[in-house]
């Protein structure tokens, strides 16, 4: 028996049988054992590239150096504080930096934070902020929406893959419109909306600027201004769940400069640590402190873990290397490259259609069959037959047929030609 073999036998005797898919002939998944840079090296040795940065995560490629030197020097000096009792320094330079590039960097003023652990702790913690401010419970989210598997966040999750088998526990208080993926669908996006404001009591609009696990949906031009209109016009706050699109992903610091379109409160994770549990929601000031009753010694919204010392440290390192090495401009020049080869792609087996669509190095190859209906099987396929050629990709959409690009933003422009060139002979020739 392998090594896989073995710890794969551990997992499914002792972890919930939910968590992890395993193909009867053990061809999927991998054992990841290490990672570094682009690669990663399996428990049997076997090396990948990895076109998921593993879901985002790894913008500043894996184990970054100085992100892990920052992680190893704060474990040995602090490895855990209180949260919301007795702070570290590690967390104020944290906030101090988050507002510094986000709402000091847009409109001048200052931006304050909400640290939790996870993605959807970030998306509570702006739903909350909204229900404080505004008085209202409700919010419009997007067809295809992805925003994490809480309780809370649930209400704004679209799939009902997640959501059915809790609904009897959930509140309901999430309406959801179509999410455009052209022009003309503006005015009939305009209209739901506007319809919403008026029929329930909503308090704000949550969405992702490119929709991920939705499959890699990028929106039109305008789409950004419009909500940004709408939700001054009707008094509610414009949330965008960055968690993914966030530190230099799209070509962008963040998605939403690509439109010049501030939010009242940004949802920030993966890859703003490189590798730690630590997520962030950041608001306008004066709406945090609108919203959010002054402590007198219990915080209403908080965790054992808030603002982890290590996440902190390692976090401004991995800010600091994405400055450093210009990420977000490398991620928009490589995103143009990879769109322009994925084009390329032609001439599919059983005469499969295919179409690619992204912003910077967040992109995705659609499949479909003939007659239009989601080409999953195939799609699934090539994914399994990509890893046993060493790379590693990921499906997203409803049906799992959008094969997706999301490398850590080290990735060379010849790994991506290698890349491309491997799904191609999968698709064409295989």
């Amino acid at each position: 028996m392998s090594e896989t073999q073995k710890i794969l036998a551990e997992l499914s005797a002792y972890e919930s049988r939910n968590i992890l898919f395993q193909e009867a002939d053990g061809s999927w998944p991998i054992v990841w054992e290490r990672a570094k840079g682009v690669h990663v090296h399996d428990a049997d040795g076997k090396k990948y590239l990895d076109l998921t940065a593993a879901f985002g995560v790894a913008a500043a490629g894996h184990a970054n150096p100085n992100v892990v030197k920052a992680g190893q020097k704060q474990m040995a000096t602090l490895l855990h504080a209180m949260g919301d009792v007795h702070p570290h320094a590690r967390k104020a330079e944290l906030a101090r930096k988050l507002s510094g590039i986000t709402f000091e960097r847009w409109y001048k003023k200052s931006g304050k934070v909400i640290f939790s652990n996870s993605g959807f702790e970030a998306v509570e913690s702006a739903l909350k902020t909204a229900a404080l401010a505004t008085k209202k419970n409700g919010i419009i989210a997007f067809e295809g929406a992805y925003h994490g598997l809480g309780y809370g966040a649930l209400n704004a999750t679209h799939r009902n893959f997640f959501r059915e088998p809790f609904q009897m526990q959930l509140r309901g208080f999430g309406h959801f419109t179509p999410f455009p993926k052209k022009s003309s669908d503006l005015a009939a996006v305009e209209f739901q909306v506007r319809h919403l404001f008026r029929r329930e009591r909503i308090g704000a609009i949550l969405l992702e600027p490119v929709q991920a696990r939705g499959g890699i949906n990028v929106p039109p031009a305008g789409f950004f201004p419009l909500l940004r209109k709408l939700c001054d016009e009707f008094g509610a706050l414009l949330i965008l769940d960055e968690i993914y699109t966030g530190f230099g992903r799209t070509g962008k610091m963040f998605a939403c400069e690509h439109s010049q379109t501030v939010p009242d409160l940004i949802c920030l994770g993966k890859a703003l640590t490189g590798g730690f549990p630590l997520s962030a929601c950041v608001g306008r000031a004066e709406l945090m402190d609108t919203a959010w009753p002054e402590s007198r010694g219990e915080a209403i919204h908080t965790s054992t873990f808030l603002g982890h010392p290590v996440g902190c440290a390692m976090a401004l390192a991995q800010i600091a290397e994405i400055e450093r090495l210009k990420l977000c401009e490398r991620s928009a020049e490589l995103g143009k490259f990879l769109l322009d080869e994925l084009s390329k792609i032609k001439n599919l087996k059983f005469k499969i259609k295919n179409s690619a669509r992204g912003l910077g190095l967040m992109a995705g190859v659609e499949l479909n069959l003939p007659d239009g209906t989601p080409a999953t099987e195939i799609a699934l396929g090539a994914i399994k037959k990509l890893l046993h050629r060493g790379y590693i990709f990921l499906p997203e959409g409803e049906h799992g047929n959008i094969i997706s690009f999301t490398p850590p933003l080290t990735i060379s422009k010849k790994q991506l030609k290698q890349a491309v060139d491997e799904l191609e002979k999968v698709l064409t020739t295989d």
